[in-house]
């Protein structure tokens, strides 16, 4: 069941615990993605939207693909205002689990997610770079998204594309699970319509500072949230 809280964090203390445990949850479904369709009860979504242009031909270094690149892997994509990723920055990347804190009109709720797998793929035309997260037990959402890179080596257009299957998963309350069905929407397509934004922003600016500091968690995006300095006893 998913964590939540009214108006505040968690300190860096409880999150640690939190992520460590979500090594032994599974994931939150087992459909096969062929049937993880609108016929069988899944919403079926996702947007692309141009991010920037470079040279013709390949990815170039420090160019936009490959600043959007390490963006994408550090979460920075995501409006912290509305969902927060937290993770190990030294764990490895296929495989890393994820907590992701969702805020709305005040509520925080916590879910586990980890990469299932890394799409890294180039021929004559096209260079693209994703990953897919899936959802684990616990998650107010269930099913996976992918979130892929694109550059068109003719024209040297960089684009973003998401790609998620869902639909709801465990709430804490039956009010969380109601005021989603009547909020959820407006959130999500906001945070989408974010994500592109931000990446965006990242691909035409120098890294400036590391994912994290060192032994300490990565809170992304871009932005560390405010956290309690200390949790009440449990």
């Amino acid at each position: 069941m998913a964590l939540w809280r009214f108006a505040r964090g968690w300190s860096d203390k409880r999150m640690k615990a939190y992520l460590a445990e979500l090594g032994t949850r599974p994931i939150s479904f087992v459909a096969p993605i062929e049937e993880m369709t609108p016929e069988h009860g899944w919403t079926v979504d996702g947007s692309e939207d141009l991010i920037g242009t470079e040279p013709p031909g390949p990815p170039v270094p420090d160019g936009v693909f490959a600043r959007a690149r390490q963006g994408l892997m550090n979460y920075d994509f995501s409006d912290p205002r509305i969902v927060v990723g937290h993770f190990d920055p030294d764990a490895p990347f296929v495989g890393r689990n994820m907590l992701l804190e969702f805020k709305a009109l005040g509520f925080r709720f916590l879910g586990g997610c980890r990469v299932h797998s890394v799409r890294e793929e180039s021929n004559d035309k096209l260079t693209t770079f994703g990953f897919r997260y899936d959802t684990l037990k616990g998650h107010i959402e269930e099913g996976f998204e992918w979130f892929l890179l694109v550059k068109n080596h003719l024209t040297g257009d960089v684009a973003f594309r998401i790609e998620a299957h869902w639909r709801l998963g465990e709430f804490p309350t039956w009010w969380s699970r109601l005021g989603f069905k009547l909020f959820g929407e407006r959130f999500r397509n906001r945070w989408r319509h974010n994500a592109p934004n931000r990446l965006r922003e990242v691909a035409h600016r120098p890294v400036e500072k590391p994912t994290a500091e060192p032994g300490e968690l990565a809170h992304r995006g871009d932005v560390k949230p405010q956290r309690t300095d200390a949790d009440p006893p449990a």
